[in-house]
């Protein structure tokens, strides 16, 4: 027996300011956003990944989480974030080890993002 398929999926973080977060990742990323719940708002990533932000009160330091976007435009990503004022931790750089190039940010709750590109790309 196989499993039913799965047609989308969703990731959730929590923050403590979504305006700012908001601010962030629709004006900065310049993400879609598809769902707006009041205190939860959903971002479309394409058409079958999204990402959630949920305002919660108590949260602690933020989670060992990377937020990893995959993309073949890594070096126009940097230059667009570095037109717009966003602070990156480096420029784009190749990582043999993995075979990608990357560069990585933090959003307005301290989660980091990876923006990268794999030298061989993924496919089903």
């Amino acid at each position: 027996m196989l499993p039913p398929p799965i047609k989308q999926n969703i990731t959730f973080l929590y923050t403590q300011d979504l305006v700012t977060t908001r601010h962030f990742y629709e004006q900065n990323l310049k993400l879609k956003l598809v769902r707006d719940q009041g205190d939860c708002v959903i971002y479309a990533l394409n058409e079958a990944s999204f990402l959630g932000f949920c305002k919660r009160q108590v949260i602690q330091e933020p989670a060992p989480v990377i937020i990893t976007l995959v993309s073949n435009a890594v070096e126009e990503w940097y230059r667009f974030l570095q037109h717009l004022g966003v602070e990156t931790e480096s420029a784009p750089q190749h990582n043999p080890k993995y075979h990608i190039t990357h560069f990585f940010l933090r959003d307005p709750n301290g989660y980091k993002i990876e923006i990268q590109a794999f030298d061989d790309p993924l496919n089903l």
